[in-house]
């Protein structure tokens, strides 16, 4: 099992009469040394505080290119678990015209890929053409959902573990079409004007 033993009490198929299973953000990092096979997220939003108030952030929009540090936990993290044959893969929603957040993550690809993430991207209005969900979510293994949760400011304030047979295989179902017509960031990249 890929969640940690401290959830799997609560880690059961649940209604929509019963309470969401929340759990911390320390827990939710830990997901990633724990899963199995796959990561994969959709990134849906627009913005996201935590980057904003990034020194890499400040560069990118005082027009600097990024001091990208590849040694830290994180990069680490990511390198070692892809050294073991993990896939973590992103699908980012763009807006047309991008916002700044999103050229930054655009940008910030460069970083992901380095250190063993495949990201892709779609416009949005190709992601509503395909029915996409609007939630950022990420799915583990095809077999549970880590549904993130963000208040009025795009802070990250929780995340919901969500193991619904029905919802997970929706969610499969819809990481397949955006993974399917989703362009790798590279070749994305290519197509966004460089003007903010």
């Amino acid at each position: 099992m890929t969640v940690p033993r401290a959830l799997l009490a609560d880690f059961a198929p649940r209604d929509a009469e019963r309470e969401p299973v929340l759990i911390s953000l320390d827990e939710f990092e830990g997901l990633f040394t724990t899963f199995q096979h796959t990561a994969y997220r959709l990134e849906t939003r627009r913005r996201y505080l935590s980057d904003e108030q990034s020194e890499t952030y400040r560069q990118f929009t005082a027009g600097q290119a990024p001091e990208w540090d590849l040694e830290t936990p994180w990069c680490r993290s990511r390198r070692e678990q892809s050294a073991l044959g993990k896939r973590f893969e992103r699908v980012r929603i763009m807006d047309n015209p991008p916002t700044p957040g999103q050229r930054y993550l655009l940008n910030n690809s460069q970083r992901n890929g380095m250190v063993g993430e495949d990201i892709r991207y779609l416009w949005r209005a190709d992601a509503e053409r395909l029915g996409l969900p609007e939630e950022d979510a990420w799915l583990f293994d095809s077999r549970f959902i880590a549904l993130l949760h963000f208040d009025s400011d795009d802070d990250l304030t929780h995340v919901e573990l969500i193991s619904d047979p029905v919802r997970v295989a929706r969610a499969c179902q819809e990481r397949d079409a955006a993974w399917h017509y989703a362009v790798p960031h590279r070749e994305f990249g290519a197509q966004v004007p460089s003007d903010m």
